[in-house]
């Protein structure tokens, strides 16, 4: 009877201890299957702009240029950069390019027995920071029969940094030819101008106007080619017609020209 209470025990305590074993083995399990825990993340507004983001003051980090005095009074064009940014699409559309040009040249008058003479003018003198110009010109020929001077102002109605422009032209011609005509008064007009090349290194001018006289009217016709050879000097050739409803003349000349 001892023996089989003992035996009783025995088994009781071994089931136990089965059972407490199986019980630790499962919850080790249990433990390896979890994840471990990850910090939670931030949360994100669906709706927030690039321009929202907290992204860093680039102006704040920004350091003045370390460069020595002398490289920045050598260089007009760095000083203006560190004053202010410049506009570059609106001062390459709004800087002229063509020049301010002084121009003085031999004349051929084949209409008045081919005579010879010379012309001197002065075109596009700009009006401050504006498209408004005036140009004065003279011409005459050796012999003093053939004379015409006049002075004109010019409106470019594009902006004046383009390849191609126009303007009317407003002004006052006197024209003397001989015994043909002598004529003074307001001349009207257009002129159109093709710039290939910017900063006057070549161009195409055509004026047409029309001189009002007190008796009768003259038509002048002017075409000039110009080109430049250095950055301040240029050559050109004009030709230039002028008449009246009887009368007609004509002139070629080739030109020196400095730009102003």
């Amino acid at each position: 009877m001892k023996y089989q209470v003992f035996g009783y025990a025995t088994g009781i305590a071994l089931g136990f201890g089965c059972c407490f074993g199986n019980a630790v083995q499962a919850q080790a399990t249990i433990d390896l299957a979890v994840p471990l825990a990850t910090p939670p993340l931030p949360s994100i507004d669906p709706w927030l702009t690039a321009s929202d983001s907290p992204l860093p003051d680039v102006s704040a980090s920004e350091q003045p240029l370390n460069l020595p005095p002398e490289t920045i009074e050598q260089s007009p064009v760095l000083q203006r950069w560190l004053e202010e940014v410049p506009d570059v699409r609106s001062d390459i559309r709004n800087d002229p390019s063509f020049r301010t040009k002084f121009q003085i040249g031999y004349s051929f008058f084949p209409s008045s027995d081919s005579t010879s003479g010379f012309a001197v003018s002065v075109d596009d003198i700009f009006v401050g920071n504006t498209p408004l110009t005036v140009s004065v010109d003279y011409q005459q020929n050796f012999r003093g029969d053939r004379t015409a001077y006049g002075t004109d102002l010019h409106y470019y109605v594009l902006p004046l940094g383009g390849y191609v422009n126009f303007s009317p032209i407003v002004g006052y011609r006197h024209v003397d030819s001989a015994d043909d005509y002598n004529i003074d008064g307001a001349n009207l007009g257009v002129r159109f101008r093709f710039v290939p090349s910017r900063t006057s290194a070549a161009d195409i001018t055509v004026d047409q106007s029309w001189v009002v006289g007190d008796r009768e009217g003259l038509s002048v016709t002017h075409l000039n080619f110009g080109y430049a050879v250095t950055s301040n000097l240029r050559l050109s050739t004009d030709l230039e017609w002028q008449s009246t409803a009887d009368e007609g003349d004509s002139r070629v000349g080739v030109n020196f020209e400095w730009l102003l």
